[in-house]
């Protein structure tokens, strides 16, 4: 999660004191009421633990998450945090995709060898889309994409946490995906196709023969028919269609 922290969070700048949080925690949140691990844990803060290289990112972070009510564990590294967290802790995991030696992906295979069963969110930046998806084939539970906001990071906790205290929670039907993209024309799902994949825009057109601004029409317009409001989204209609239960 490489650069200035202020342009990851959007609203957050850095430096992040203690005394100079720039948000309103009720703007953002409010109180959170998780239930950890499917039981009531009234008097624990759900854990948050955060990977990433970028020690200015890890600090605002830090703040964001502590002022919103969780207990957030850093580690700048995968490396790090595997060595860290033993088999029966809960909590989350958001970790940027790209990192020095373990990426993402591997930090999810390699929870899955440590019997480690946490929740993973994935940071991506544009450029590394394909490996977003890949973590998200692996069993990440979502992703964001940069720059974005800190009140989308706190909803996207609050949605894992969920996850985990209802066991998976409902899963929409292969069925009900199939109607709701049954309004894609052909094209429309070309690009799809090729954009769960982890192509890029360009890599898109390149191979469709169509131009990059054409392929962003089309990806604009598959947000919108089928109501996924994110690439995650649509990575988990992917693998509900390839047969894969997505939590």
């Amino acid at each position: 999660m490489r650069g200035c922290a202020a342009q990851e969070f959007g609203e957050l700048q850095e430096p992040c004191l203690a005394g100079e949080n720039p948000l309103d925690g009720e703007k953002v949140g409010g109180s959170l009421e998780f239930l950890v691990a499917g039981r009531e844990s009234p008097n624990r803060k759900p854990v948050v633990y955060v990977i990433d290289d970028d020690e200015a990112v890890l600090g605002s972070m830090r703040f964001l998450l502590t002022v919103q009510g969780f207990d957030a564990k850093t580690y700048s590294t995968a490396e790090a945090f595997l060595e860290s967290v033993a088999p029966g802790e809960t909590g989350v995991v958001v970790t940027d995709v790209r990192l020095p030696g373990l990426n993402g992906v591997e930090l999810i295979e390699g929870m899955k060898k440590r019997g480690l069963n946490l929740p993973v969110v994935v940071i991506t930046a544009y450029a590394d889309v394909a490996l977003a998806v890949s973590a998200m084939k692996q069993g990440a539970v979502d992703l964001l994409e940069k720059p974005f906001e800190p009140s989308a990071l706190i909803d996207t906790l609050r949605q894992a946490f969920t996850r985990v205290s209802e066991k998976g929670g409902n899963v929409v039907s292969a069925e009900a995906i199939r109607e709701n993209l049954s309004s894609l024309s052909a094209r429309e799902k070309g690009v799809l196709a090729e954009l769960i994949k982890g192509k890029t825009n360009r890599a898109i057109a390149a191979e469709l023969g169509i131009s990059q601004r054409t392929v962003e029409v089309h990806r604009a317009n598959i947000m919108k028919k089928t109501e996924a409001g994110s690439l995650s989204a649509l990575v988990r209609m992917a693998l509900i269609l390839e047969g894969k239960r997505y939590s």
